[in-house]
């Protein structure tokens, strides 16, 4: 048997046979530290000609993406970022101004969340590969698990999906998207080279939470084990980062939790200049499957839901609610399209 045979998800449930069961399984590890706090982990690999290439992004953007993704895993974890190291790997003739440049992006990204570059790993490659681990601090009453979500919670999307992925045709075909204007053309293609990670949105849900009283033990036990640990999580909310698709965050947070969900398609947040550019299911298509959005994806009770989307605004929407069925529906509102089962392997897996 080959990795290619089991595929990325199948490969990940061998990896993870080797790790504490009570760590793994959401963006971040996250290790007790003190009686109080604890510390999340991400570490996210990049390599050339996979995840980034100058064709799109070129070694600035992607420095940017590359500190992007790992700010958006502790963002999606309810973490406040400390610091990063970078492992990179290169060959003997690579250019030293492609490599300061991907570091000048980096630092761009972490610098406006004060976050340092404290050390790392240089090797010879044939090719060019990136590995950032990034550390956060977050409260162990903060700790967001995808294995918290309840049935009956609404889903929520913080902001527009599908924008990355729109860039990345623009940048693959200039012919693609004649008809926009410079300014829409220009920000499609921002949202794939520059995202940037949530971490604004914790602010607003710890401060709903606290005041709706949804930051004390549930009166029920969740679904699932309810946390790192297995320990129930003493706050309403479940979520992870949309980096795999806004399909692939419902699906692997209803997995964890237990629960099943109907995602109404008519609620998906998306540009509105998609109406230019492609039919509504393409829109669809790269709104639920494109990834590298990096938005958030929280799952939490109705009320609160309504409110975090009030106060943070800029496209973010609820777009589904969570059953206990363990299905998980793509629905239509308006009932001209009819229900279809969302899966995972419309989304990209790298075997």
């Amino acid at each position: 048997m080959q990795v290619k045979d089991i595929g990325e998800q199948g490969l990940l449930r061998i990896l993870q046979k080797f790790c504490p069961a009570e760590i793994v399984g959401d963006d971040c590890a996250v290790v007790p530290t003190n009686p109080n706090q604890s510390l999340a982990i991400t570490t996210d690999m990049l390599v050339d000609g996979v995840h980034f290439s100058d064709r799109t992004t070129g070694p600035y953007y992607a420095g940017w993406r590359a500190a992007a993704a790992n700010l958006s895993d502790l963002a999606a974890m309810g973490a406040t970022p400390l610091a990063v190291t970078v492992a990179l790997a290169v060959a003997g003739d690579t250019a030293v101004e492609w490599v300061e440049e991907f570091y000048r992006g980096m630092t761009a990204c972490l610098q406006e969340y004060d976050t340092p570059i404290v050390g790392g790993d240089v090797v010879r490659s044939p090719v060019v590969t990136v590995a950032i681990t990034a550390f956060g601090q977050v409260e162990c009453d903060r700790t967001i698990s995808r294995s918290n979500a309840r049935s009956g919670w609404a889903i929520v999307a913080t902001g527009v999906h599908g924008a990355s992925r729109a860039g990345l045709e623009l940048l693959l075909n200039p012919e693609f998207g004649q008809n926009l204007e410079k300014v829409d053309r220009a920000s499609l293609i921002l949202a794939h080279q520059r995202p940037k990670p949530r971490l604004d949105v914790l602010p607003v849900v710890w401060e709903i939470l606290a005041s709706e009283g949804a930051m004390e033990p549930p009166l029920s036990p969740p679904l699932a084990k309810g946390g790192p640990g297995g320990v129930p999580s003493p706050i309403a909310i479940a979520g992870m980062d949309s980096s795999d698709g806004l399909a692939d965050a419902i699906i692997q947070i209803c997995r964890a939790s237990g629960v099943g969900a109907k995602v109404d398609r008519t609620k998906i947040p998306i540009p509105d200049i998609f109406s230019e550019i492609g039919s509504p299911e393409q829109a669809l298509d790269w709104a639920l499957y494109g990834g590298e959005d990096f938005e958030l994806v929280l799952f939490l009770p109705i009320t609160n839901a309504q409110l975090l989307v009030e106060r943070i605004g800029n496209a973010a929407a609820i777009v589904g609610i969570t059953t206990e069925s363990i299905d998980i529906w793509l629905t239509d509102s308006t009932g001209v399209y009819p229900d279809a089962i969302l899966k995972l392997d419309r989304g990209f897996q790298h075997f």
